[in-house]
Formats: structure tokens, sequence, C-alpha cells
């Protein structure tokens, strides 16, 4: 699966990449782990002896830029491992196997073990959060507590996240200038959409994600629909942190969440980039939640 549309495009998205983990402000190894889909990397940092946590970013970004207001504040607290979703953009390779047989959960086990981690937490943003719950489901063994950031849980039928993010991507995606861009993170964010739009290196590597990206890659990522049974399995291990103006939260994933009477806190006038436009808040919460 070709991941990016040309190799100039791949070292644009790379560059500006090695750029943004710079910006993290702090010390950031990185490693690439042999899965048997392909190599996926990861970006560690924090605290050698602490509790070990897992990071997914969503469809369509990467660790990097994902992680980018959040690392220093948790590092002095947690050790932190930050995914390179395999078929997203990033530094990720998956192999033919990834083509052919994909699954996240088996996916994940070969990056603990590989980690030699029996027992994490997981964060995730987006799709992220989603594979943050889909792993707790049916690998409840080996996750302890689980935040899940602009996401909702998966009721009903099964589904593709791609699919989703297009709807809210268009039509702004389809002409990635710079200047689309902001306007696309503009929608995508609420009041403090500045997060995005003030910080130049932001823009200049989604621009490049949006013109080089090939998002059909993610497309072997299937979103599992939940029974309400499982539903009532994680709902005392994950923690929802859901913006009120997140179009995604929009299009129905606030009312499930409330429906199923989860575990949620909402946020007036935040988007979707809800670690970036409220930082400061969604740091404290998350290092009080899993120091808990």
């Amino acid at each position: 699966m070709k991941i990016y549309r040309t190799q100039k495009a791949q070292r644009n998205i790379l560059s500006t990449y090695d750029r943004l983990l710079a910006e993290w402000g702090t010390e950031v190894s990185q490693i690439d782990i042999m899965t048997r889909y392909g190599s996926t990397h990861v970006n560690m940092f924090g605290e050698a002896d602490a509790p070990p946590i897992l990071l997914f970013h969503g469809v369509g970004d990467d660790s990097a830029l994902m992680w980018i207001y959040n690392a220093a504040a948790l590092a002095p607290h947690f050790r932190l491992y930050a995914v390179d979703t395999l078929g997203g953009p990033g530094k990720s390779i998956p192999n033919t196997s990834y083509n052919k047989e994909f699954d996240d959960a088996v996916w994940i086990d070969d990056i603990l073990d590989c980690l030699e981690l029996e027992h994490v937490d997981i964060a995730g943003v987006s799709h992220g959060g989603y594979l943050a719950q889909y792993y707790a489901l049916v690998r409840p063994e080996r996750v302890g507590k689980v935040i899940s950031m602009a996401s909702s849980v998966s009721a009903g039928s099964a589904g593709n996240p791609v699919k989703t993010m297009l709807r809210i991507f268009l039509p702004e995606a389809l002409f990635p200038t710079k200047q689309n861009t902001k306007k696309l993170l503009m929608k995508l964010s609420g009041r403090n959409s500045a997060a995005f739009t003030g910080n130049p290196l932001i823009v200049e590597h989604f621009t490049y994600l949006m013109r080089g990206y090939n998002n059909m890659a993610m497309g072997y990522h299937k979103v599992t629909g939940f029974t309400d049974e499982q539903i009532d399995l994680i709902r005392s291990k994950v923690l929802y942190l859901v913006g009120e103006a997140d179009p995604f939260s929009q299009l129905g994933g606030k009312a499930v969440l409330e429906k199923y009477q989860m575990n949620v806190q909402f946020f007036d006038d935040v988007g979707h980039g809800i670690n970036h436009e409220i930082a400061d808040e969604i740091n404290r919460i998350l290092i009080e939640y899993f120091s808990k």
C-alpha cells in the first residue's frame, strides 16, 4: 500500500515531522518495531521507570503533530510510547500482510510484546481513541485505564474511519492550499483555532499531509461496532473527553455517549483538536486520571 503520493511528498512530510518532534520540549527516543504487518515507528519519552502509557493519533495525522502540546507536560509523570499508526502518515512502513490480513489487536500485541510491556494505560485521539477502546475490550488483561479524546463509543454497525473523515474534510482537502488548510483547521476547531493556525509549522505540516498523504492507506483499519454487552464491559475503563464544537461529535457522537451513559466530560467551544486547543486542561486531566 502506497502511503505517500510521491517521493517529494514523503520528504516534505517527514521533514516537517522531525521539526515538530524537535518542538516537543522533551527528550525523545525513536525506535522502529517489526510487527507481523510491517515496521511500526514509536516515539518514546518520559521517565524510564514511570507507569507506561501508549498513545495513538487519529486518521490523516501522526504522532509528531498529535502530541506537540502534551509531551513536555506528561513526560515527568509517565513513560510514554507515541505510535505512528500503520497506514497513516509518519514513519511506520506496512508490509504486504497489512494489505491482506490486518488486525488492530494483533498489531498492538506485537508492539507491546516488543516493548516488553504486559500492562498499559492508553490514550488516543479521534480514531486513536477508538483503537484504545477496542484494545481495552479485546485484551482487557493488558489494559488498565483509557482516555478517549475527540471520539465516541463505537455502537452499532461497523464502518470505515476514512469515509467519516472525508465528510468533514471536503471540500477544502480537494484544493490543499495553505489558505484552505487554515480554513479546514478552523472548521475542525472551536474558539482556540489559533492553537493550529497560529503555529506556522503545524500549518505547513498539515498542508503537506493534505497534498501528499494517501488517506486510502488507512482503509485496512476497520471500525467494529460494539454490542451493548461489550459497551458495558468498557464503561468503567474509559474516560471520554469531547469538545462541544467538534464536527465529528455533532454528527452523532455526543448523542451516543449520552445514550450509553459513558464517563464523559464535554468542553464548551472546543473542537476536534481538543488536546491542542485546551492543552493545559487536557494535560492536567491526563495526569490526574492516570496517576490515581
